[in-house]
């Protein structure tokens, strides 16, 4: 009896548990009456599809066409994937620190280092090329779903429908480029129930002005990315050039030397990467037991190499923790979007979504018989590909943790399979008069530190998805994992020096090698005879599902129209909202932060290098320097990954602010906006400006960012 009173209890906790994203802690929240809201499909709008009504009422602000073209034309798409924006009449380009400070090492003369000190261009002649950088801008859009969807159904079955769809994205994409000269991308919107082609000017000559120390463009590193309060200066300045010289630009954002105040109106002009709002519930939760929770699980283990290794090695203090913050950035983002499927009151939502769509749907005969039956075939999809996605997922993420040793595996059985052949089929290198060097220079270069941890983390990894009585786990690895399996590798392997992997190969057959049982010879034996089995499976399956999406997304867009923005495509889009705090961890955040936060995290953390220190340029105050400045804001504004870089404008288009992150709650974004608590985070213009004045002294670039131009 006390245990079925204990059980009803516990389910009656369960149905009343306080999710993270519900709006207070002291509401309890009944999951049984969750509605959702169209407003949580978000305000990424596309340049084409402007809700004016919607903005008018919310804000008493009409953008007017010119307006939206200049703000549209003064947006960039970033070429490593992030945004940014002119700032300039002379072609001044403004985004985050973290879009483009791989180039920073490279770019910097021997003895002095960029990424950890900063630079400065004092003057234009002292503005660096960085090879291999272009910026975007879009230029023009135009809508081709008819092209695109009239190639798509004119398949018979559904490989050949999306080898089409994608045979005329292709031709639509040339047939623009050679008319307009620019570069052209045709961009699926509503999983297909939308096609249009953005054609952008390209600058391919991009010169780096100023960047900041390491230390405070990534204040907090790994453990404050996407967190809020925030306290950091992530951004970089650089210049489009043409023919040698500034470009000229009529369309660049200008410069707000106080930023906005809470509750006025702004928006994020930017590009925000990828989301899944318009997938169906089954989707979801395949992503939540499968995709997204294996991984997780990889980049954790990936992390934790990767923290090691910066532990052990203060030297290469910034190289390594770059190292860290770009696979701890990959594995908190997968964390966020895997704990918000995980939130049943999130999912509570997306599940009433779905019922109030399927209820219109079937509520009209026509849609009915064209649409009804696609929430079912995605469900009986989604089935299908649970029964082989443990060993799917597990040997194709595998492959994202190589190490030395998995490449001598690797190429001791190319070995075994050219010396199998006869002679005259051979590739040269393997011919009798060149095998014995072929043979030593088959054996990759170790480096043990890093190897080693990346053998034990594979294990961890592999036994963590397939369990313990894999054929993998169990005879391969011995039952062994992490440092054990390690030990054991190096104990038994032929693999395990350059010594040993030579005498091998030299001392038995082929046929030997090829039915050898050593762990990485017989895991990538296995893992090549089951993918080859499994991967025609996974892309007629994924085929299939591809189909039932645009479908989905078809309906979708037929049923509510432009009342809902599309989902992300990494395509330009411009979303509305407030600088505002909100409730967490039982406390509330601010709207904005202060520089009084910056040095207050550098005492309490007794002044550390890692994870709150401050490059010395940061030690002391500079006299004048007015510590209620704000350095950072929270906005209601929709972002995801790839809004980094993006201007944070005011309706006069002055920019006031630059976006670098979103909070923790944010990246449940990928599936659901809620505004109770989704914020963007952002640097303010004001105290952007108050740093290159007092701590950084660059007079030149104040000014152009005061008066719009070079003088």
């Amino acid at each position: 009896m006390k245990n079925k009173i204990f059980s009803y209890w516990f389910v009656i906790y369960l149905i009343y548990s306080v999710s993270i994203n519900s709006q207070t802690i002291y509401e309890p929240v009944d999951l049984s009456k969750v509605k959702s809201s169209l407003d949580e499909m978000g305000t990424m709008w596309t340049f084409d599809a402007i809700p004016f009504e919607y903005f008018e009422k919310k804000y008493g602000f009409r953008p007017t066409e010119d307006w939206l073209n200049d703000v549209m034309k003064s947006a960039l798409q970033f070429g490593g994937g992030c945004s940014a924006a002119f700032v300039s009449e002379d072609g001044l380009i403004m985004t985050n620190h973290h879009c483009a400070r791989n180039s920073l090492i490279p770019l910097s003369p021997k003895g002095e280092d960029y990424l950890r000190d900063g630079y400065y261009a004092k003057t234009l002649n002292d503005e660096i090329k960085i090879p291999n950088l272009y910026v975007d801008q879009l230029l023009q859009i135009v809508n081709v779903t008819d092209e695109v969807l009239n190639a798509f159904k004119s398949g018979k079955s559904n490989e050949e429908k999306v080898k089409l769809r994608n045979n005329k994205i292709s031709e639509i994409e040339k047939k623009y480029a050679e008319e307009t000269g620019l570069v052209c991308r045709v961009v699926e919107l509503y999983k297909g129930g939308k096609y249009s082609v953005y054609c952008y000017n390209r600058f391919n000559d991009v010169r780096l002005v100023m960047a900041p120390d390491f230390q405070i463009a990534a204040t907090g590193w790994d453990w404050d990315n996407f967190t809020y309060p925030r306290y950091e200066l992530d951004f970089m300045f650089l210049r489009a050039y043409k023919n040698g010289k500034p470009i000229k630009t009529n369309n660049y954002f200008k410069f707000s030397l106080k930023g906005a105040n809470e509750g006025e109106p702004i928006f994020v002009i930017g590009r925000p990467g990828s989301t899944q709002r318009l997938l169906s519930v089954a989707q979801l939760e395949f992503f939540r037991d499968k995709t997204y929770k294996y991984t997780l699980s990889m980049l954790n283990e990936l992390y934790n190499v990767s923290f090691e290794i910066f532990q052990a090695h203060p030297e290469k203090f910034d190289e390594m923790l770059n190292s860290v913050l770009g696979v701890g950035n990959g594995r908190k983002s997968y964390a966020g979007r895997y704990m918000g499927l995980r939130d049943e009151f999130i999912m509570a939502k997306k599940r009433d979504f779905e019922k109030n769509l399927i209820e219109k749907v079937n509520s009209n005969l026509e849609l009915k018989g064209k649409y009804g039956h696609i929430w079912q075939s995605i469900k009986d999809n989604l089935s299908e590909q649970r029964k082989y996605a443990d060993e799917f997922y597990a040997l194709t993420m595998a492959q994202r943790m190589r190490n030395g040793y998995s490449t001598a595996a690797q190429n001791a059985l190319l070995y075994a399979n050219q010396m199998s052949l006869p002679e005259e089929k051979r590739e040269g290198r393997f011919k009798r008069d060149s095998v014995n060097i072929t043979i030593e220079k088959l054996f990759p270069s170790i480096d043990s530190e890093r190897d080693n941890k990346v053998l034990a983390a594979l294990s961890n990894f592999l036994f963590s998805v397939l369990g313990n009585e894999h054929i993998i786990t169990d005879q391969f690895f011995a039952g062994l994992k992490g440092n054990e399996s390690v030990e054991n590798f190096l104990n038994i392997s032929p693999l395990a020096s350059k010594e040993k992997f030579i005498q091998y190969l030299n001392g038995v057959s082929s046929d030997q090698i090829l039915k050898s049982n050593d762990p990485l010879i017989s895991l990538v034996v296995y893992a090549t005879k089951k993918l080859e089995e499994l991967q025609p499976k996974f892309r007629e399956d994924n085929a299939t599902l591809t189909v039932l999406n645009q479908m989905l997304g078809e309906v979708t867009s037929i049923v509510y129209g432009d009342k809902i923005p599309p989902d992300a495509t990494s395509t330009l889009r411009i979303s509305d909202g407030v600088i505002k705090g909100y409730e967490y961890n039982g406390t509330i955040a601010p709207g904005k932060t202060t520089y009084f936060g910056l040095w207050d995290r550098w005492y309490s953390f007794n002044k550390k290098p890692y994870p709150w220190g401050l490059h010395p340029k940061w030690h002391s105050i500079p006299e004048g320097f007015d510590l209620s400045v704000s350095i950072g804001f929270a906005s209601t504004n929709d972002i995801v990954g790839g809004n980094s870089g993006s201007s944070v404008i005011n309706i006069n288009k002055e920019v006031v602010g630059l976006v670098h992150d979103g909070n923790l709650e944010s990246l449940a974004g990928d599936f659901i906006f809620l505004e109770s608590n989704n914020r963007t985070v952002a640097t303010d213009s004001w105290g952007l400006m108050e740093a290159l004045k007092f701590v950084y002294k660059t007079e030149r670039l104040v000014n152009e960012l005061k008066v719009g131009k070079v003088e």
